[in-house]
Protein backbone atom coordinates (compact mmCIF):
# COMPACT_ATOMS: atom_id res chain seq x y z
CA UNK A 1 0.00 0.00 0.00
CA UNK A 2 1.37 3.45 -0.89
CA UNK A 3 2.45 5.86 1.81
CA UNK A 4 0.38 9.03 2.18
CA UNK A 5 1.89 12.14 3.73
CA UNK A 6 -1.16 14.47 3.33
CA UNK A 7 0.94 17.57 2.80
CA UNK A 8 -1.32 19.70 0.58
CA UNK A 9 -4.61 18.54 2.11
CA UNK A 10 -3.36 19.17 5.64
CA UNK A 11 -1.93 22.57 4.71
CA UNK A 12 -5.15 23.60 2.98
CA UNK A 13 -7.21 22.60 6.00
CA UNK A 14 -4.91 24.44 8.39
CA UNK A 15 -4.83 27.53 6.18
CA UNK A 16 -8.65 27.59 6.05
CA UNK A 17 -8.93 27.44 9.85
CA UNK A 18 -6.24 30.10 10.37
CA UNK A 19 -7.90 32.41 7.83
CA UNK A 20 -11.21 32.07 9.67
CA UNK A 21 -9.41 32.84 12.94
CA UNK A 22 -7.71 36.00 11.69
CA UNK A 23 -8.60 38.84 14.00
CA UNK A 24 -8.84 36.63 17.09
CA UNK A 25 -6.74 37.58 20.13
CA UNK A 26 -3.16 36.31 20.63
CA UNK A 27 -2.59 32.59 19.98
CA UNK A 28 -6.15 32.02 18.81
CA UNK A 29 -5.20 33.66 15.52
CA UNK A 30 -1.70 32.17 15.21
CA UNK A 31 -1.51 28.60 16.55
CA UNK A 32 -3.52 25.94 14.76
CA UNK A 33 -4.96 24.04 17.71
CA UNK A 34 -6.06 27.16 19.60
CA UNK A 35 -7.42 28.63 16.36
CA UNK A 36 -9.37 25.46 15.61
CA UNK A 37 -11.02 25.51 19.04
CA UNK A 38 -11.85 29.20 18.75
CA UNK A 39 -13.28 28.82 15.23
CA UNK A 40 -15.45 25.85 16.24
CA UNK A 41 -16.71 27.79 19.24
CA UNK A 42 -17.42 30.82 17.08
CA UNK A 43 -19.33 28.72 14.54
CA UNK A 44 -21.41 27.26 17.36
CA UNK A 45 -22.33 30.75 18.57
CA UNK A 46 -23.04 31.85 15.00
CA UNK A 47 -25.48 28.95 14.57
CA UNK A 48 -27.40 29.76 17.74
CA UNK A 49 -27.22 33.47 16.92
CA UNK A 50 -29.05 32.90 13.62
CA UNK A 51 -31.89 31.26 15.57
CA UNK A 52 -31.94 34.00 18.24
CA UNK A 53 -32.05 36.72 15.58
CA UNK A 54 -35.45 35.49 14.40
CA UNK A 55 -36.81 35.55 17.97
CA UNK A 56 -35.42 39.00 18.67
CA UNK A 57 -36.87 40.52 15.51
CA UNK A 58 -40.32 39.05 16.19
CA UNK A 59 -40.14 40.49 19.71
CA UNK A 60 -39.14 43.89 18.30
CA UNK A 61 -42.05 43.86 15.84
CA UNK A 62 -44.48 43.03 18.65
CA UNK A 63 -43.16 45.91 20.78
CA UNK A 64 -43.56 48.33 17.86
CA UNK A 65 -47.10 47.16 17.11
CA UNK A 66 -48.01 47.39 20.79
CA UNK A 67 -46.69 50.95 21.01
CA UNK A 68 -48.71 51.96 17.95
CA UNK A 69 -51.80 50.30 19.45
CA UNK A 70 -51.37 52.27 22.68
CA UNK A 71 -51.44 55.49 20.62
CA UNK A 72 -54.85 54.36 19.31
CA UNK A 73 -56.15 53.37 22.79
CA UNK A 74 -56.18 49.68 21.91
CA UNK A 75 -54.20 46.67 23.09
CA UNK A 76 -51.93 44.45 21.03
CA UNK A 77 -53.80 41.25 21.87
CA UNK A 78 -57.15 42.77 20.91
CA UNK A 79 -55.68 44.01 17.62
CA UNK A 80 -54.34 40.58 16.67
CA UNK A 81 -57.61 38.92 17.70
CA UNK A 82 -59.70 41.46 15.78
CA UNK A 83 -57.58 41.21 12.64
CA UNK A 84 -57.79 37.40 12.66
CA UNK A 85 -61.55 37.50 13.05
CA UNK A 86 -61.82 40.11 10.30
CA UNK A 87 -59.88 37.81 7.99
CA UNK A 88 -56.93 40.21 7.60
CA UNK A 89 -53.82 38.06 7.37
CA UNK A 90 -50.86 40.39 7.90
CA UNK A 91 -47.79 39.11 9.71
CA UNK A 92 -46.15 41.03 12.52
CA UNK A 93 -43.28 42.24 10.33
CA UNK A 94 -45.68 43.94 7.91
CA UNK A 95 -47.85 45.30 10.73
CA UNK A 96 -44.85 46.90 12.44
CA UNK A 97 -43.71 48.38 9.13
CA UNK A 98 -47.18 49.86 8.57
CA UNK A 99 -47.17 51.23 12.13
CA UNK A 100 -43.88 53.03 11.47
CA UNK A 101 -44.36 54.18 7.87
CA UNK A 102 -48.12 54.77 7.62
CA UNK A 103 -49.82 55.84 10.86
CA UNK A 104 -53.15 56.53 9.13
CA UNK A 105 -53.17 53.07 7.55
CA UNK A 106 -52.43 51.48 10.92
CA UNK A 107 -55.25 53.46 12.51
CA UNK A 108 -57.58 52.14 9.81
CA UNK A 109 -56.53 48.59 10.67
CA UNK A 110 -57.18 49.25 14.36
CA UNK A 111 -60.63 50.64 13.55
CA UNK A 112 -61.39 47.56 11.44
CA UNK A 113 -60.34 45.29 14.32
CA UNK A 114 -62.45 47.31 16.78
CA UNK A 115 -65.48 47.10 14.51
CA UNK A 116 -65.09 43.34 14.08
CA UNK A 117 -64.82 42.75 17.83
CA UNK A 118 -67.80 45.06 18.51
CA UNK A 119 -69.92 43.23 15.94
CA UNK A 120 -69.02 39.90 17.51
CA UNK A 121 -70.03 41.14 20.98
CA UNK A 122 -73.39 42.34 19.65
CA UNK A 123 -74.00 39.01 17.89
CA UNK A 124 -73.36 37.03 21.08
Amino acid sequence: MPRVKRSTKRNDRRKKILERASGYFLTKSKLYQAAQEAVERGLKFAYTGRKQKKRQFRSLWIVRISAACKLNNFSYSQLINGLKKAGIELDRKILSDIAIQDAAGFTALVEKAKATLAAEVKAA
